[in-house]
């Protein structure tokens, strides 16, 4: 066997003890902490033995003890199902709890309290219900629990005296208590609704109250886990089109401009067509005319009269009296004289 052979086997033989020794001391280290952990101050804690929904009383078998490190205890637990139905009258959930979840004093109501909007209500928080339909309460998908915006739509009068149309952003992140007359947070089919309940502060109950009569309110649903505001602003119609107010005048002006042009070319067609049909009459009428003459009977010819002249010559008559010149040296000299017979 050659000496690089017998070199391999001997580091594959020397690496694989050292792999088993580390692993036993990882293994025992495991140990160790396992046994410190279970000798470490633990408590109990109150969970539900079975899926609750909103209005379910509470009782014995609905409930278990679990262990609990001690302090990792969540603020408003249980320690005893004994401490969890203390009190007179039967407690009842207040939204839906997950079998093996801790039962926690905002889950559930006082003891002999209802299971109703009022005990769902936060510290100083209002309960305040908006009419919807099937538009503006996003399709029915709103249901209790979720955040929603509420969108003021509105027209008022501008300063050009025409009305304007447009969108406020009214109240943002407002939580849903209840969809009708439901509020059970287990509810997770759509359904057409006709109003919704909305958790609001008292003056945003006051702007949701005055709001109701000036406009028509819609809802915006938001993202569950998206409850901080946003900025927002006022969208109008010439948003619409990306057109500035100034756009829309000019736009208005220059259709107007159009507008008075195609009247005035309707109405030059109109002379026109009048001037043409005027012709036309009178082409018919000299037309019917020459129809009437045609139709005349000729009048019988007449043969014309023959004139005939007779021409006399005259031999007129010399004159009395004749001229008669006599040269004087150079000079010319002219003699009336009556003509002798």
């Amino acid at each position: 066997m050659r000496a690089n052979t017998v070199i391999m086997v001997v580091l594959a033989g020397v690496f694989g003890v050292l792999a088993v020794v580390l692993a036993n001391i990882w293994l025992a280290g495991q140990r160790n902490a396992m046994a410190k952990g279970d000798g470490a101050q633990r408590d109990t804690v109150v969970v539900a033995a079975m899926p609750l929904k909103f209005g379910d009383p509470l009782s014995a078998d609905k409930l278990r003890e679990i262990p609990w490190p001690a302090g990792a205890v969540p603020a408003g637990a249980f320690k005893t199902t004994k401490e969890a139905l203390a009190g007179e009258g039967t407690r009842q959930a207040l939204q839906t709890i997950s079998a093996n979840e801790p039962i926690l004093t905002s889950k559930i109501t006082g003891p002999g309290q209802r299971a109703t909007l009022s005990a769902v209500l936060g510290e100083g928080m209002k309960a305040v219900s908006i009419r919807v339909n099937d538009v503006l309460g996003v399709a029915g998908f709103v249901f209790p629990g979720d955040r929603v915006d509420v969108l003021l739509t509105r027209t008022a009068r501008g300063d050009g005296g025409a009305d304007q149309s447009f969108v406020d952003v009214l109240l943002q992140s407002m939580k849903v208590l209840a969809v009708d007359q439901v509020a059970d947070e287990s509810k997770d089919s759509p359904t057409v609704v006709k109003s919704v309940t909305l958790e609001a502060s008292t003056k945003d109950a006051q702007k949701l109250t005055l709001a109701a009569g000036a406009g028509q309110l819609s809802l915006a649903l938001r993202q569950a886990a998206a409850n901080k505001g946003e900025m927002t602003e006022r969208v109008t119609l010439s948003d619409l089109t990306g057109e500035t107010p100034a756009d829309v005048a000019a736009r208005q002006a220059e259709l107007d401009r159009k507008a008075a042009a195609e009247a005035e070319a309707a109405a030059e067609r109109k002379r026109a067509e009048d001037k043409i049909a005027g012709l036309t009459q009178a082409v018919e009428r000299v037309g019917s005319r020459l129809d009437d003459l045609g139709k005349a009977k000729p009048a019988p010819a007449v043969a014309p009269e023959v004139v005939k002249e007779v021409v006399k010559y005259v031999t007129p008559e010399p004159p009395a009296r004749a001229t008669v010149g006599v040269f004087r040296g150079v000079k010319l000299e002219t003699y009336d004289v009556p003509r002798q017979q």
